[in-house]
């Protein structure tokens, strides 16, 4: 059975080449939207977290209507971090629309994601997005991707893909760079060009799960398309895994739901190449197959990539635990990191040394720090440790480190510093090209190398520069790397700041308090050039008498503190210290608080 009423696509791309925002204008004018609906600029980044950072972290799906034709649309993350939201969706889809900005061309994500597709044989649709930009440069942008393609090994059938030029924003397409007034072109190729989904539609049932959602009303809500046979409400089924990570059980669909635009709608049956949405399964996983009782037969499944960085997780025991919190015990946090699994392929979660530590493996320091973002605003309160690299031996017993692609884009007068800092990191240059009046690089990086490397980098390259990061993979340790050369300020007491005793503080450095902010003894309130630890006394009040009154403080003037992301802060830590996170502060502070007791521990390990 050939479905020729139905397109399912996903939308691959680097981060902030557009991908969204496209998706925005399909949906609008798939008659999804009325002509006259208010919509949410990028109504597919419905995280907050999302819209914020302007950034997709979760793979979503949606379906626009062009004529007769339903077409499924799977708009999927750009940041390397969330590239296993990628991997496992593509089995979703019979062809990908590769979006490419008009003027960056390919980037290290528009590689992966493209070397992802053409391993699963996919259709590809190139897609030059933002030519209405003044520099944007399409032709030599498509030459690009033709070369790109040629490095990864594609098929005559895949070099020949159509080309469609776009403005999302602007919501035109057309084959040529002259733009037409709306999507037409767009949706006629991808409706003649990718292949319609077909399958056996009398054959036993058989669903791969690709996605997982979790509702606090039915529980995990299983998300996959129908490779063979009629899915219906009611049916009995039995779950497989094709890695055999679970053995085959019995279980029953109570509900199923197709996805139509932005809402799931409730059905009774889906057929071959349906994408559905059904619960009912407690404990289904993403990389099952649901089985007709009578024919078992799990569906191949891309085995997702293991982490490369943990972290720890632990009960936050500070001076000010608890004030701000809801959740706050060592149950509330594990019952959390353990139904992050649920959702979140690329995590793994370990039980710690003792009862208040959890260990946490991720992709990358981004993955890690939405993860602590996204609990924060849940109301957890906890603390973490430094990220650090996981590590790997070879047969021979050879220590391997995991290595990242790092992509520059810089200024020309800012490529010495640059290469001398990625020097220092073990960096090894593997290719350079001018791009106007820019540069543009590319390194072989130990992944600890580049642990709090990104704000150097934006300060040598005056804020200009663009970085980009893929995992390269794992190679022989390179030696030791100098992670921090700066050392802490740390508070001598616990107290108020005071306008007098940050005065006399900020001799020593740069701040990170204000005054009347809390801070206790042990807390990090600054740092110092010199790469040693100081005790300060941000809290010392003027003495008044007769002579000196307590407004005269007023005459102090204080340099304006640093306020640190929740990035630079993990960037930040080192071995010896954690960050404490709350709704409502983040705030640095020595595992060993007790001053005294912290230059016992360092005089015993010398």
């Amino acid at each position: 059975m050939i479905r020729n009423d139905l397109r399912n696509i996903a939308i691959i791309a680097h981060v902030d080449h557009g991908k969204t925002t496209l998706v925005d204008e399909m949906l609008k004018q798939g008659g999804i939207f009325r002509a006259n609906q208010q919509v949410a600029d990028r109504v597919m980044d419905s995280n907050d977290l999302e819209r914020e950072r302007g950034i997709t972290i979760l793979a979503k799906n949606t379906a626009a209507y062009y004529k007769d034709v339903k077409i499924n649309i799977i708009d999927t993350p750009g940041h390397a971090d969330f590239s296993g939201e990628v991997e496992r969706v593509l089995k979703m889809v019979d062809g990908v629309l590769l979006l490419v900005d008009a003027v960056e061309g390919p980037m290290p994500q528009t590689r992966f994601v493209l070397q992802k597709a053409l391993e699963l044989n996919h259709k590809i649709i190139i897609c030059v997005n933002k030519v209405d930009r003044p520099d944007a440069e399409p032709e030599r942008v498509v030459d690009e991707i033709l070369n790109l393609l040629i490095d990864l090994n594609a098929t005559d059938e895949q070099f020949e893909s159509p080309v469609v030029y776009c403005s999302g924003r602007m919501g035109t397409s057309s084959m040529t760079v002259e733009q037409k007034p709306d999507l037409t072109d767009l949706f006629e190729t991808i409706v003649n060009y990718i292949n319609p989904p077909e399958g056996d539609e009398t054959g036993k049932m058989q669903v791969l799960v690709s996605s997982i959602d979790y509702n606090d009303y039915v529980g995990r809500i299983g998300i996959g398309r129908v490779e063979r046979g009629v899915v219906r409400t009611g049916d009995p089924c039995v779950v497989c895994d094709y890695h055999n990570a679970v053995s085959p059980y019995r279980s029953k669909i109570v509900t199923l739901m197709q996805i139509d635009g932005l809402r799931r709608v409730p059905v009774n049956e889906a057929m071959v190449g349906d994408i559905v949405c059904f619960s009912g399964i407690a404990d289904i996983t993403i990389g099952n197959t649901v089985c007709a009782t009578d024919c078992v037969e799990p569906v191949p499944f891309v085995k997702i990539g293991e982490p490369t960085m943990e972290m720890r997780f632990m009960v936050n025991d500070s001076p000010f635990a608890g004030k701000d919190g809801k959740y706050v015990t060592s149950r509330h946090l594990r019952d959390r990191l353990y139904r992050e699994l649920l959702k979140d392929v690329s995590l793994r979660v370990e039980d710690g040394e003792t009862t208040e530590v959890f260990i946490v493996k991720g992709r990358g320091e981004m993955h890690l720090s939405v993860l602590i973002e996204t609990m924060r605003r849940e109301g957890y309160e906890f603390a973490v440790s430094m990220p650090k690299v996981l590590y790997q031996y070879d047969d021979k017993g050879q220590k391997l480190e995991p290595i990242e692609q790092l992509i520059v884009d810089v200024p020309s007068e800012s490529v010495g510093a640059v290469m001398e800092k990625i020097g220092s990191r073990k960096g090894e240059l593997i290719n350079m090209s001018p791009l106007n009046s820019r540069i543009r690089a590319e390194f072989k990086v130990p992944s600890r190398g580049l642990i709090g490397y990104k704000n150097e980098f934006l300060t040598d390259t005056k804020g200009e520069g663009v970085m980009n990061t893929l995992f390269y993979g794992y190679e022989p340790y390179k030696g030791e790397i100098v992670r921090r050369n700066v050392g802490s300020l740390i508070a001598y007491e616990t107290g108020e700041c005071s306008t007098y005793g940050l005065f006399n503080a900020q001799e020593r450095g740069p701040l990170f308090v204000e005054p009347n902010v809390p801070v206790y003894e042990g807390m990090i309130v600054g740092y110092t050039t010199r790469n040693e630890d100081i005790v300060v006394n941000v809290c010392k009040k003027k003495h008044v008498t007769n002579m000196r009154s307590a407004a005269s403080d007023e005459a102090l003037r204080l340099v304006s503190p640093r306020h640190l992301s929740l990035e630079e802060m993990l960037e930040f830590l080192s071995e010896d210290e954690i960050l404490e996170v709350t709704p409502k502060n983040l705030r640095m502070r020595k595992i060993t608080m007790n001053n005294s007791m912290r230059m016992k521990e360092i005089f015993r390990n010398k």
